[in-house]
């Protein structure tokens, strides 16, 4: 049983390629016969993957982190082909919301155990244009926040990010978004919206803490008007998603939303995916997956 295996060179400062031969071994070990498809970017790890989807692969299998899931989720999405995860990444957030063992040798057994028996799991998916993603879509601050770290050149690593936050802080206003949900629009002030396939986000927020991605929506959280003080105040309610009860949040489920706000990027799985407007819809059982446990909602 041919298995293809994207191995992410950069995932978890390095720990996702140095369990590469350990991953091999285990599905050698299983029965099964994994080939590594060699790929320096996303890009190119989701068309390596689409190629081998192709040409018969029994499964993908993604050791590293969200990008490694996106890059192989393009190849699968839609064919019926399984989608497997080695959780090896700085952020794991789908690996967590299917429930995914942490260990990468009792992951891989898993994900061999379910090709043997042909036993598999199908869950939604979130779509945009001929974009897939699977865990949270995110337009506002938090994309914000990414779109300036990835500007800056210094500091590296977290700090980046950190002094990202910072500034955008100092720049803190509310977005005048529209918003459609299957059909009914309408423009309300927002600080960031997020839409949730499953879950969690930035390695290990639920921002979206109801999302069950088996339910053929998507949960859509919604973060007002709001200061300085009081972003900085709620944000540690995201570690048990007791956010959704402050009174600046409220929270909506649809098949369908659509987005609209000038200067605007949207990221879902922590890649950037496109300006504003997006239409944006859940697409149930798109997603066959293998080695997950029951989906976990927060």
């Amino acid at each position: 049983m041919d298995v293809a295996v994207l191995v992410s060179a950069a995932a978890g400062r390095g720990r996702a390629r140095a369990l590469g031969e350990t991953v091999l071994r285990e599905l050698r070990a299983a029965g099964l016969d994994p080939r590594v498809l060699p790929a320096t970017s996303g890009a190119e790890a989701a068309s390596r993957a689409r190629e081998a989807v192709a040409a018969g692969a029994a499964a993908v299998v993604a050791v590293g982190g969200d990008g490694t899931a996106h890059a192989a989720l393009q190849a699968v999405a839609g064919t019926g082909t399984p989608l497997g995860l080695v959780a090896a990444g700085t952020g794991n957030d789908l690996a967590l919301a299917l429930g995914v063992p942490a260990d990468p040798a009792a992951a891989v057994r898993a994900l061999a155990g379910d090709l043997r028996a042909g036993e598999a799991r199908t869950l939604d998916a979130g779509r945009v244009g001929d974009r897939w993603w699977a865990t949270v879509l995110c337009c506002g601050f938090d994309s914000a926040v990414t779109d300036r770290a990835n500007r800056l050149r210094w500091p590296r690593g977290r700090r980046r990010y950190d002094l990202a936050v910072l500034v955008e802080l100092a720049r803190l206003r509310p977005y005048e978004i529209t918003l459609g949900l299957d059909g009914e629009s309408r423009t309300l002030p927002a600080t960031m919206i997020a839409i949730g396939n499953t879950a969690w986000y930035g390695g290990g927020l639920p921002i979206c803490p109801g999302a069950d991605p088996a339910d053929g929506l998507l949960d859509v959280t919604v973060v007002g008007p709001t200061t300085r003080r009081g972003l900085v105040r709620t944000r540690p309610l995201l570690a048990d998603g007791s956010h959704v009860a402050h009174p600046s949040v409220q929270v909506f489920r649809a098949a369908r939303v659509q987005l609209s706000c000038p200067g605007v990027t949207t990221y879902a799985d922590g890649e950037v995916i496109a300006p504003l407007p997006v239409a944006v819809e859940c697409v149930p059982g798109a997603l066959t997956v293998v080695g997950a446990g029951p989906a976990t909602i927060s």
